[in-house]
């Protein structure tokens, strides 16, 4: 399977569109479906219900004009609705989670049951037969022997549809302004980070790290764009046919044109057909995701932090939380072995990804919200305070001692741009935070 394919399933329910046609396809089925059991008599039993009126033709179209006009009038609505919080949220804390909120599960739903309740109220009205009007065909005048024709049962399914569709509505009026709130999307963003890196790195029993690989042929790459997803179970396997090693030249998430290397071919000299078949392993696009891509998602910490600390907004709480959620990622990876595995080769040496160390993770996040922190004296105290508890559960004494000197690099940033009793409450803040590591080699 191609990367382009793998990428195309995995993020088939990230787009905005997806639940809505989905939805609009299933109603339609069911309108179909619950007509046809009208027709052939099926829904009998519900005359025998006392507490169900029968509904008369005119009522009955009278009802699903109101729903069909109303449903696709409230899915446009919150569709605007949607679209500014978008903006705002965008504007505010970065255009990065642009892609968060058309991807929120809330929003894709509410729209999609609208939409979905529009498209079965328009399928059962046109079966609607008033009075005065005949049946179409011989067997439509056998189903019905009264005259006109109402779908019953189907009329019925409206009506809970309607009642579903308005409970929907209240959803969506409370999940938007929560899901614009930054406690919330920072929420959303951090939980994210930590099931990535489970799902990229699943082994937590070492700290293992990827080895440099061995040097070899570029093969060089012919698009222009981000490399959103790699096949490695592909690589794998084309490397086992070839009888060589692959070593890669990029990560999930670098910017590639034409001309850098994508992969290196190790014992061995490339092919046209070689290099075609490595460069379908890879998929681009014209902006980074999340997919297979941790990093993105620490950049969206960190753009945030940095915004929040800037002059302009200087609200160095929302920073705070920021950090909170980059400790725990970098917790979460300190414990992990980073070495990639992937399905179909869990032990296969043939492919070497780019090494992605504890280091590389660490400069990612904390280093670079580093010199805005330490502007922020409240924000430096947190900052130290969270550096000490992500070393709590790291075993690994090398990624403890990376943990220490970022926090040593954050007193020297300090003392360039704070001072005073300031300066005084982060030098003791920083005496604290160097007795969390007293087996540690001194600095």
């Amino acid at each position: 399977m191609t990367a382009d394919l793998r990428w195309l399933l995995a993020r088939l329910g990230a787009n905005y569109w997806f639940y809505p046609a989905l939805f609009s396809i299933a109603a339609a089925a069911l309108a179909f479906f619950l007509v046809y059991l009208d027709r052939i008599g099926a829904a009998e039993f519900l005359s025998q219900v006392e507490t169900i009126v029968p509904a008369r033709p005119n009522g009955a179209a009278n009802m699903l004009t109101v729903m069909a006009g109303s449903m696709i009038g409230v899915a446009s609505t919150v569709f605007s609705i949607t679209i500014a919080a978008v903006a705002y949220a965008s504007g505010t804390y970065g255009p990065r989670l642009l892609t968060n909120f058309l991807e929120d599960r809330g929003n894709q739903l509410s729209l999609a049951t609208f939409i979905g309740t529009f498209v079965y109220a328009l399928t059962v009205l046109r079966t609607v037969r008033a009075e005065d009007e005949v049946p179409a065909t011989a067997e439509g005048a056998i189903a019905t022997t009264l005259p006109g024709f109402v779908p019953q049962l189907s009329l019925l399914v409206a009506y809970l549809l309607m009642a579903l569709s308005v409970a929907v509505l209240v959803y969506f009026l409370n999940h938007i302004p929560s899901s614009i709130r930054i406690n919330s999307v920072l929420h959303g963003i951090g939980k994210r980070l930590l099931a990535d890196i489970e799902d990229n790195y699943p082994c937590d029993q070492n700290a293992g790290e990827e080895a440099e690989a061995p040097l070899g042929t570029p093969v060089p790459s012919e698009y222009t764009g981000y490399v959103q997803m790699i096949d490695y179970d592909e690589l794998a396997t084309l490397a086992a046919k070839a009888d060589c090693t692959i070593a890669l030249e990029v990560r999930t998430g670098d910017f590639v044109h034409p001309g850098m290397a994508l992969v290196r071919v190790c014992e061995g000299e490339p092919d046209e057909a070689f290099e075609a078949a490595a460069a379908n392993a890879f998929s681009f696009g014209a902006t980074r995701t999340a997919e297979q891509d941790p990093q993105f998602l620490i950049d969206e910490l960190v753009e945030i932090a940095l915004r929040a600390l800037s002059p302009a907004i200087n609200d160095p709480f929302t920073a705070i939380n920021a950090l909170h959620w980059l400790g725990a990622a970098t917790a979460e990876l300190g414990r992990r072995d980073l070495r990639r595995r992937w399905e179909d080769h869990p032990e296969h040496p043939r492919v070497h990804p780019l090494p992605e160390t504890f280091g590389h993770f660490l400069h990612r996040g904390f280093g670079a919200v580093r010199s805005a922190v330490a502007t922020s004296p409240v924000a430096a105290l947190v900052m130290f305070d969270v550096l000490r508890a992500a070393a709590a559960p790291i075993t690994d004494r090398a990624r403890i001692l990376m943990l220490r000197e970022e926090g040593a690099r954050l007193y020297e940033q300090a003392q360039l741009a704070i001072g005073g009793p300031d300066m005084r409450d982060v030098a003791d803040r920083y005496s604290s935070f160097l007795r969390a590591f007293p087996d540690l080699p001194a600095r």
